[in-house]
């Protein structure tokens, strides 16, 4: 089996730009006419939603905390066997996981998969200090490869010569690959889950072919290609994730249902079910010939009123006879009442017992490992799982009784029980990503 040659590029810390370096980089690499296949360490939705659109194919997240080694290796023989090249986004700061000991991170998977590193450096303020801070990232741990670094956001020619030399001075064996300027076209809005998603970004296009330019004109791109490399995984399995919720699965897709994870739609195909999909926000009904639905998580919160208005969605999810699953988002438009930050209450779809308010905001944010209390299609009850939270909205009142969770934290710290079932509805805040497992 051909293996494409693959990179990570990270960073030093989160804020530095990797997102739009890798944009750029995806998209001028797929201009030379190459088979790009994007991932994303961790369990972010958004920043997959932008590689997906720079290379025109799915973005696949590597988590090295809550997918077991078996689904990683999966999806990475996925990507390469496909491609030219993989191009890997990392998260936070490259030893940035968590613990101190940096369980979780992209430095865990640089050294678990054998890609080079491509350390990206925010050089904004920084002169001959940047020689010393790439040279102690490079020595950090003899398993990670760091082989290359950007300077971002730089000045002047003259502060990339600087860079350029400090570099060679302090460390000779990572090459300077250049320096991105301080372009004000390269920003992307956000808010508060992070970016705003692709699909909801009218000027994304332009944007990613600008970035494209500013790339082929900064950075040594023949470099780049020379120093990516296989990974080590050889003839791995096929990824498969969570069992099927049915045969034939509807899925809401829409700006209000948008995190639902590639790999898994994929892993459940490859599982032999079925998947359609259908847009709430457009008053549209699941596929009749659906025997579970899907409700993942995105943005109600935003769309409260609209969701609340779709009568068509709403009749036939409440009379839908087979199972009914959601997540975040979608466990909130599960419940009996959704606060918008307004302060005003939106009748959900009532058939589980549970009152959510982004009126009252508070930030719910880290991984989980969960263990189910009743049998459902994807597991049975003992089964554990991992997963990932990441909200902003509060429950208002749950019925514990219908508790669908038990749960903790990445530490093992044990947590509230969590999510909800009621006869073939069921849901929860966590983002189920993996079974447990090594």
């Amino acid at each position: 089996m051909t293996q494409a040659p693959g990179l990570i590029l990270a960073a030093p810390a989160s804020g530095s730009g990797k997102t739009t370096l890798a944009l750029g980089l995806m998209r001028a690499f797929c201009r030379r006419g190459l088979r790009v296949a994007a991932a994303k360490i961790g369990p972010d939705y958004i920043d997959p939603t932008f590689h997906a659109a720079a290379t025109g194919r799915a973005c696949f997240n590597l988590d090295p905390w809550a997918m077991r080694a078996a689904t990683r290796a999966g999806l990475v023989g996925d990507l390469e066997r496909d491609a030219d090249l993989v191009v890997c986004e990392g998260v936070m700061g490259l030893f940035d996981g968590i613990d101190a000991a940096g369980t979780g991170s992209s430095a865990s998977l640089a050294a678990e998969t054998g890609w080079p590193v491509v350390l990206a450096v925010d050089a904004k303020g920084m002169a001959a200090s940047f020689g010393p801070l790439v040279a102690g990232f490079a020595k950090a741990d003899p398993a990670v490869k760091i082989v290359g670094a950007i300077a971002n956001r730089v000045g002047q020619a003259r502060h990339t010569g600087v860079l350029r030399d400090a570099l060679a001075r302090h460390c000779p064996d990572v090459e300077f690959l250049g320096g991105l300027g301080r372009a004000a076209n390269l920003a992307l809005p956000e808010r508060h889950l992070g970016l705003v998603p692709a699909g909801e970004n009218a000027g994304l296009a332009d944007f990613v072919e600008a970035a494209a330019d500013a790339v082929e004109e900064a950075l040594d791109l023949d470099a780049i290609l020379r120093l990516a490399r296989a990974s080590r995984f050889r003839a791995a399995d096929p990824a498969r994730l969570l069992a099927p919720l049915g045969q034939h699965i509807a899925i809401a897709r829409d700006a209000a249902f948008a995190f639902a994870y590639p790999a898994q739609l994929q892993s459940w195909r490859r599982q032999g079910a079925e998947l359609s999909f259908f847009a709430p926000l457009a008053d549209e009904a699941p596929s009749a010939g659906a025997d579970s639905v899907f409700l993942p998580g995105g943005y109600p919160e935003l769309h409260a009123g609209k969701l609340a208005a779709a009568h068509q969605f709403r009749s036939a999810v409440r009379a839908f006879k087979g199972f009914v699953y959601g997540e975040c988002g979608g466990y909130m438009v599960l419940g009996e009442g959704l606060v918008a930050a307004d302060g005003t209450r939106h009748a959900m779809l009532g058939l589980l017992s549970v009152e959510t308010s982004f009126a009252i905001r508070k930030l719910h944010l880290g991984y989980r490992k969960v263990r189910l209390r009743t049998d459902l299609p994807f597991g049975k009850a003992g089964m554990s799982f991992r997963g990932h939270e990441f909200h902003y909205s509060t429950v208002l009142a749950e019925n514990r009784a219908e508790n669908l969770f038990d749960s903790c934290d990445a530490a093992g710290h044990a947590l509230d029980s969590c999510g909800t079932r009621r006869a073939n509805v069921a849901g929860s805040y966590i983002h189920l990503i993996d079974q447990d497992g090594p």
